[in-house]
């Protein structure tokens, strides 16, 4: 093989690609603890601005509809959950009616969300276990929830902070785990390590807001493929090795040879 002459056809020298340290965006990253607290404090300030008065993305009436709509909301868009619920709370309304319904009549109410025999399985087991157990109210601590069939951790978090108010940890799906790890808040890619990172670094009055924020700025600008970088008000705060610029895109183009002379 010809030694590479980093030139390209007609003897012009390619451009040389930056590394991806590089092309992160030029300022100072923070070093010390004191820096790192300022730089989450900006990043909290712009978020709060960016996204005022976040709510939950799934349609619920009271903690019972949400309980069921977050169980459903595994492996499938809430979008998707929104148009399977009214129907599924118009036939079963009450905690009660879903308590005594038979799991193969829930089925067909709920096919579209994925998982759907299992998924039929944990509300109708909710729905029994909040009956037998709690009342018929749906318990207001996680020590409760998490003896709900279908309710693990993150499905408790949701519950309490959407539903109750009660701010008993931060919710973390993947649009959190992707931005929390790209803002550098957190190098673990466990979703309970993550949450302890996360309740550690940002106030508990902010845990239930902080996590709508991390994920609609996951839905809004940054992907999972192709973050829009350009657009993202936290640009300049983000030292992200996967982040994407205009300087970079146009240094791609540039490195291709032009058309014909490939």
């Amino acid at each position: 093989m010809a030694q590479d002459s980093g030139k390209n056809v007609g003897g012009k020298p390619r451009p040389k690609r930056k590394s991806v340290a590089e092309r992160k965006p030029v300022g100072k990253q923070p070093r010390t603890k004191r820096e790192r607290e300022e730089r989450f404090v900006e990043i909290q300030r712009i978020l709060t601005k960016t996204y005022p008065n976040p709510v939950c993305a799934l349609h619920h009436r009271n903690a019972w509809e949400l309980l069921v709509a977050t169980i459903l909301s595994a492996q499938c868009t809430d979008e998707r959950v929104n148009m399977v619920t009214p129907a599924l709370f118009a036939k079963y309304p009450t905690v009660e009616a879903l308590a005594a319904a038979e799991i193969e009549d829930v089925v067909p109410l709920i096919r579209s969300t994925g998982f759907f025999n299992n998924k039929a399985k944990n509300i109708v087991g909710a729905a029994r276990r909040i009956v037998e157990s709690f009342g018929g109210e749906v318990p207001r601590t996680m020590e409760e929830l998490l003896t709900v069939p279908g309710a693990a951790r993150k499905t408790a978090n949701v519950v309490l902070g959407s539903g109750y108010g009660i701010p008993s940890g931060v919710v973390v799906d993947t649009h959190v785990q992707r931005v929390a790890r790209r803002l550098a808040f957190t190098g673990e890619v466990d979703p309970v390590k993550i949450e302890r990172d996360l309740m550690a670094i940002v106030p508990q009055d902010h845990w239930i807001d902080f996590s709508h924020e991390l994920i609609l700025h996951g839905r809004a600008l940054c992907f999972a493929r192709k973050p829009n970088c350009a657009a993202c008000p936290l640009d300049a705060l983000c030292f992200a090795a996967d982040k994407t610029s205009t300087e970079v895109t146009v240094e791609k183009q540039a490195a291709k040879p032009p058309k014909g002379k490939r």
